[in-house]
């Protein structure tokens, strides 16, 4: 039976790397069946059906419980569609995002970071969304914001935190600034100690956000799974994937959560960059993030199939790079189809090979 998955059509690069990964998820690829229901989230179709288009493509990811996401474009008008992700991300539940950095073969990573790292962030509350206002005139103005956090979010990412440290074999690193904020940010913080306290066989070496910035800097060595409030986490995630030289190893991963919190209800997979106008149509942007993106999504889908051929997409785009099949961006040669083109065969080789051998 086919596995029914939500594909949110964007802008520019954005759209036509989607055509590419979605190249490679094709039955005839992977080996298992996905039933792609398209929605159009480009600007022109956002602003025609004032988001609803929006709001009947996160409908359809609660209904199967899987999204893929191409980049949008977000408009700069006050009174325009805005973006799309916090919509999206309100409607679905999603209470976490994940970004992973990893050692890109070819390119030369910062401070000698070349461990994994995870960036588990809120994917709601805090800064974002917060209420904003200014009162007075002149020099005696004041701008307020009212922000907020919940309980149920802050252990949600802790306790996804945890479990994304036991899979990769690392430490849960870093935290918020809970000196300064004991009510607001130190809430988070209980939620870590509470998770460490459920996991003890994963380390725990709690961090200020501020340390955790300069302690990355020497921690190249090792694997980190780092929880973060909303804003620092979008912030942190930046930082994180430029150590690797590069975001185009990473994909986006949003999850929503119901009461169990080892099993997501919804997930969302889209790359971490932008739309690249000016890459549109030139056959030269890099497909990787967003066919990892497609990888992320199968390992999340429930059987033995969909986690070998995830596995086998991961492994193919990290050797084909390793190998020197590369974009230009990351020092290659390769364009856009070509690139996407070595990873299909690759996949197709690998499940081929895995078959005969009876490799789970």
């Amino acid at each position: 039976m086919a596995q029914t998955v939500a594909v949110l059509e964007g802008d520019q690069t954005g759209q036509e790397l989607l055509d590419q990964a979605l190249r490679v998820v094709d039955s005839g690829v992977v080996g298992v069946e996905l039933d792609l229901q398209r929605f159009d989230l480009s600007l022109d179709n956002r602003r025609t059906t004032r988001n609803q288009v929006v709001l009947d493509a996160a409908d359809a990811m609660v209904a199967c419980g899987f999204g893929l996401k191409a980049a949008t474009v977000t408009p700069e008008g006050r009174d325009d569609v805005g973006s799309p992700n916090a919509l999206l991300r309100e409607r679905v539940g999603g209470k976490v995002i994940v970004r992973t950095g990893r050692r890109i073969a070819g390119v030369p990573p910062i401070a000698g970071t070349s461990a994994p790292i995870s960036v588990v962030r809120m994917a709601v509350d805090d800064a974002y969304g917060a209420k904003e206002w200014r009162e007075g005139e002149g020099d005696a103005e004041i701008a307020y914001r009212t922000e907020h956090i919940s309980r149920a979010t802050c252990r949600a990412v802790a306790e996804f935190a945890f479990e994304q440290a036991r899979r990769m074999h690392a430490t849960v690193f870093g935290g918020p600034k809970f000196t300064v904020s004991p009510v607001y940010e130190g809430m988070f913080k209980e939620e870590m100690d509470a998770a460490a306290r459920r996991h003890p066989d994963v380390p725990y070496s709690p961090q200020l956000i501020d340390a955790t910035y300069a302690l990355l800097l020497s921690m190249g060595g090792d694997p980190l799974v780092i929880p973060a409030l909303n804003r620092d986490g979008d912030c942190l995630s930046d930082f994180v994937l430029q150590l690797f030289g590069s975001i185009a190893g990473s994909e986006s991963i949003l999850l929503g959560f119901g009461e169990d919190l080892n099993h997501p209800t919804v997930v969302m997979a889209e790359a971490p960059h932008g739309t690249a106008p000016s890459l549109q149509g030139k056959n030269i942007a890099n497909p990787m993030a967003m066919i990892l993106a497609c990888g992320a999504l199968l390992g999340f889908m429930p059987g033995p199939l969909y986690r070998r051929a995830s596995r086998a997409v991961y492994e193919s785009v990290f050797e084909a790079v390793r190998e020197g099949v590369r974009t230009a961006d990351i020092g290659g040669h390769s364009l856009t189809d070509e690139f996407t083109d070595t990873i299909i065969e690759r996949v197709r080789g690998k499940l081929d090979v895995w078959a005969h051998l009876a490799v789970e």
